[in-house]
């Protein structure tokens, strides 16, 4: 059926040899039988200025014009192809046909074709819409914890022009760094005075920062742009803020579980007693430090917390430095130093009071005034015994619990964890982004780190809140999908209580009534469409992405029946990873099979049985999903949408059985952004698979 234009227009580009590969005008006359009315534009090269010209002379202007363009991929130039206030939908004619495809063949021409009416159908099923901007924004920022990273984020804020509320549950600023003697080498090359009190003043003075110390939070609820804010002090108060910084620190490993290490003893500490220690008492003559304690041990600490080794090189220098006589051991299993402090190492390691061996520990007793430490696998290849009058235990950093934010959501109180505990969301590509949209976590609550990197953090997490704020005053979405101005609407006639969408979304986006009504707070919506696959009752859909306009998408081509031997598989791509991953195929001319038609999704999470249904009794003869490899080791950048692929596979296989269909018909494959030689591969023997398999029987129907 011929879709009525409105305001449609289609611009196809013949450039990157797409004219070559395709009859361009033939093209263009499927689009005119596809949309009554459409407006055309072919162009040599449509991102050149002249393109651009005739492009943006074609929508004169016209807000809410759909316009469809036919070129190179949607990864590249989207900036050029923008259209303010308008739906731009974007045909993937060169990496994913012209660079793969014979040039000039039928079936060639075919998939362009296909591709033309998929984005048309697409474009007609999408109703004009509004962004979703909370009421009011609030552009004030809060930052939790008063230490080093806090204050640097919040003086980084209020140098932006930016309100921030410091919230500090201790008496006083600082944090550790408050608490230390000596910090790493400054530019001199000595040793440098804790600077985190003058941050503490400068914080304390700045008239855009409100510093709240002896103070803990209530409550946090709501969404960003207009988080709920409740602080318990002296008073109770509360607040609006558009975005929050959680800065709340670490603290040591437990070291009561290093019994084997000799802790327990008044002559064995960790570095942070050593630290107060040395501050009050005198000195020891022999000391020795023992790194990895009950790091990198995965009865204890699976990981390296980073800054343990510069920071008990540290304590063995200023030892040196105020007892010339002292005679320093520090026993490691391997020695890191990041960033800058190379020189650092080398200059402690140049010291002849300072002897380093590697080695395991197999015992710490005390032996009367001395505490004795044996080691094995040392560097000289024997048995050590060494005496000491202390041992200094470099244990790891654990994050402080997030719990006490006493978040109002649905899915709990504090910031869901990675495998360490610490509350990151996207170990790979979203530094500072927890799963909670809005809300970033900066310093040793984010990742083990020392002071400099600290600091840095904070920075950075503060310009990630401040780049927040303005997102959603514009009602643009976050990472990834940034710009994106569509979000959640649900049709709630249709709601079930199932809860499947407050349960599944990996971001807590939605609330939920006692009776498991789902209570949308789409600024904390990340837009992957999860809940869009989640949901049995078609209830959930985003302007652009929805139950009906995938499916008009699925319903628009042609399917040939079994005596063309022209099979098709409908592959649906995550956009993150296997469309990324199929577009670099393309780079590197891999061919695969023309009768592939490709839908991309938001996430592979994001597929809902319906569309299987729709493409199956289509007539489709298989259905490839390819999205993120799931797992520890990789990670999808919505979490767990391959996951949750991989759980719904039992009701897909049902879809299949009551449908009368093969279990082959419908296979699911995960890949990383770089295998764009397996992605070929997995189209391509799917393909092969399918012709031993046979047509779809719902061809005839």
């Amino acid at each position: 059926m011929k879709e009525r234009a409105g305001d449609h227009m289609i611009a196809l580009c013949t450039g990157c040899g797409i004219g070559e590969s395709i009859d361009a005008e033939k093209l263009l006359q499927v689009a005119r039988d596809a949309t009554e009315g459409i407006n055309c534009l072919k162009h040599s090269a449509l991102c050149s200025e002249a393109g651009l010209e005739e492009m943006h002379a074609m929508a004169g202007g016209i807000s809410n014009t759909r316009l469809a363009v036919a070129a190179c991929s949607p990864r590249v130039k989207s900036e050029l192809f923008r259209l303010e206030g308008s739906h731009v939908e974007r045909i993937n004619l060169r990496e994913q046909l012209t660079w793969v495809m014979e040039p000039g063949a039928e079936d060639t021409q075919m998939m362009a074709e296909d591709q033309v009416r998929m984005a048309l159908a697409k474009m007609a099923a999408i109703p004009d819409y509004n962004p979703y901007i909370p009421d009011p924004v609030s552009s004030e920022i809060l930052v939790v914890g008063g230490g080093v990273t806090g204050l640097t984020a919040a003086l980084a804020g209020a140098s932006a022009g930016y309100r921030v509320h410091l919230v500090e549950k201790g008496d006083a600023l600082g944090g550790y760094a408050g608490r230390i003697y000596k910090i790493l080498p400054s530019a001199s090359g000595h040793l440098a005075e804790p600077d985190v009190a003058s941050l503490a003043l400068e914080a304390a003075q700045h008239p855009n920062v409100a510093v709240y110390t002896g103070t803990t939070i209530g409550s946090i609820s709501g969404e960003p742009g207009n988080f709920m804010v409740v602080l318990k002090g002296e008073a109770q108060s509360s607040l609006v803020a558009g975005s929050v910084v959680i800065a709340n620190g670490w603290k040591p490993y437990d070291p009561g579980k290093l019994g084997h290490l000799g802790y327990g003893s008044s002559r064995v500490k960790t570095m942070e007693e050593f630290e107060h220690h040395v501050q009050e008492a005198d000195l020891p003559d022999r000391l020795l430090f023992i790194l990895c304690a009950g790091s990198r041990d995965e009865q204890h600490l699976a990981y390296c917390s980073s800054y343990c080794c510069t920071a008990a090189l540290k304590q063995a220098l200023y030892v040196r430095e105020m007892n010339p006589d002292s005679i320093v051991y520090i026993i490691y299993r391997d020695i890191r130093t990041p960033g800058f402090q190379e020189e650092f190492y080398k200059r402690v390691q140049s010291d002849d009071g300072i002897f380093m061996t590697k080695g395991t520990i197999d015992s710490v007793s005390e032996i009367g005034q001395m505490v004795r430490v044996s080691l094995r696998d040392s560097l000289l290849g024997e048995e050590l015994r060494i005496d000491a009058d202390m041992v200094v235990l470099a244990t790891g950093m654990v994050p402080n619990s997030t719990e006490d934010l006493q978040l109002q959501y649905r899915l709990g109180k504090g910031l869901p964890r990675l495998e360490y505990n610490f509350p990151d969301s996207h170990f790979i590509c979203f530094p500072y982004e927890t799963r909670r949209t809005g809300i970033y976590a900066a310093g040793t609550a984010r990742a083990p780190m020392e002071l400099e990197s600290s600091r840095e953090d904070g920075s950075g997490a503060m310009m990630k809140a401040i780049q927040c704020i303005e997102c959603v005053k514009r009602g643009e979405a976050l990472h990834p999908r940034a710009g994106d101005q569509t979000f959640p609407e649900l049709y709630m006639e249709r709601c079930t209580d199932c809860k499947r969408c407050t349960e599944e979304c990996p971001f807590g986006s939605y609330d939920e009534t006692e009776k498991g009504t789902p209570l949308p707070n789409p600024s904390r919506c990340r837009r992957c469409g999860i809940c869009v696959g989640s949901c049995p009752e078609r209830v959930i859909g985003f302007a652009d992405f929805s139950i009906n306009s995938v499916s008009a998408m699925i319903k628009s081509i042609h399917v040939p029946d079994e005596f063309e031997e022209k099979p098709r598989v409908l592959v649906f791509l995550c956009e993150n990873d296997a469309y990324p991953a199929l577009d670099a195929a393309g780079v590197h001319r891999l061919n695969y099979s023309p009768f592939v038609r490709i839908i991309p999704v938001r996430c592979l999470g994001a597929v809902n049985k319906v569309w299987i249904s729709d493409a199956l009794a289509h007539g489709y003869d298989g259905i490839l999903q390819i999205g993120c490899k799931p797992g520890d080791n990789y990670q999808c950048h919505f979490i767990h949408g391959s996951e949750l692929t991989e759980q719904r596979g039992e009701n897909l296989q049902e879809t299949l059985q009551t449908m009368m269909l093969e279990p082959e018909r419908i296979r699911t494959r995960f890949v990383e952004i770089t295998e764009h030689h397996e992605i070929r591969n997995i189209i391509n023997e799917y393909l092969e698979e399918l012709e031993m398999i046979g047509p779809n029987p719902f061809k005839s129907m």
